[in-house]
């Protein structure tokens, strides 16, 4: 029943993504970026004082690398809510579970070990296919770009989940990697705001600035979760529930944005999901405590 969490966790985020999709009618990417990171480091702040875990840490150099690498996935992600309908959005971002199996291919070719990993590489191969059925049907020429990015930040979240998988075995608590990628997120955010500058209020709609704090508290909400139910409940079966975000996103997407995906759409919402499936399912042997996604 622990697993469960991971339902909420991505209830939780799919929620948010339905606040970034509308406040990005009148924020800049980098101001969301900024807002969520701001009241996620107060949230964390709470959880470690509340748990008593120090702020120096033994790694620091750890989290910058896993910061950036976090802060570039969690920007191409907006970034691509923004521009694209809400589940394909989702479902380019949730790519990251078949963007580690990849990793996994390339290293096994690198070491001579790929008779090892056929079946691996089939989903690789699968979940791309769905990544075809979905951007061919549903992208015009102006939101191929958007599709680009949005397939970044699944890899962007990939590489992030090997950072977050180093930081725990060297000992590093699950609050104080959350904490300092909050934080990492502020200092993008804001150098992104001093670029381009805050949008002016006269320029905000009321229905834009109210979802700044609830994106901030259900991006820090969806984390708890996430990490309660990797640290109580069954890893794999943590991992493939993840993929409930999806289907929630897509209800979202019909429901409060009109978005229409063709059959062929679904189909490769689907592949994809199917394929992420099965991937943490082999993966699992190589890399037995992939931790969930940042968001």
């Amino acid at each position: 029943m622990q697993a469960l969490w991971m339902v909420l966790a991505a209830f939780f985020f799919a929620t948010m993504a339905v606040g970034i999709k509308i406040a990005s009618a009148d924020f800049s990417t980098s101001e969301l970026v900024f807002y969520r990171g701001v009241v996620s480091v107060v949230f964390m702040a709470v959880v470690m004082r509340t748990k008593k875990v120090p702020l120096i840490t033994p790694v620091p150099w750890m989290h910058a690398w896993r910061s950036v690498i976090g802060v570039f996935s969690l920007a191409s992600w907006f970034f691509a809510i923004a521009h694209l309908p809400l589940a394909t959005a989702m479902t380019l971002n949730y790519m990251s579970g078949v963007w580690v199996a990849a990793f996994v291919v390339g290293g096994a070719l690198l070491y001579g070990q790929s008779a090892r990993q056929g079946p691996l590489m089939a989903t690789v191969l699968a979940g791309f296919a769905g990544v075809v059925m979905m951007l061919r049907p549903t992208l015009d020429q102006n939101q191929l770009f958007a599709g680009l990015v949005g397939l970044l930040s699944g890899m962007g979240a990939a590489l992030a989940y090997l950072q977050v998988t180093a930081l725990g075995k060297v000992g590093e608590p699950e609050s104080r990697t959350v904490f300092y990628f909050s934080v990492g997120t502020t200092v993008a955010g804001l150098m992104g705001v001093a670029w381009r500058g805050f949008t002016p209020s006269s320029q905000v709609t009321w229905q834009a600035a109210a979802w700044l704090v609830p994106i901030g508290v259900l991006a820090s909400g969806g984390q708890w979760c996430m990490t309660r139910a990797y640290s109580r409940g069954a890893t794999l079966l943590v991992a493939n529930l993840q993929y409930t975000g999806i289907i929630f996103a897509a209800i979202y997407s019909l429901l409060l944005f009109g978005d229409e995906l063709p059959l062929i759409g679904w189909a490769g919402m689907a592949l994809i999901v199917a394929s992420g499936v099965a991937a943490t399912v082999l993966r699992t042997r190589a890399l037995p405590n992939t931790p969930a996604e940042d968001h």
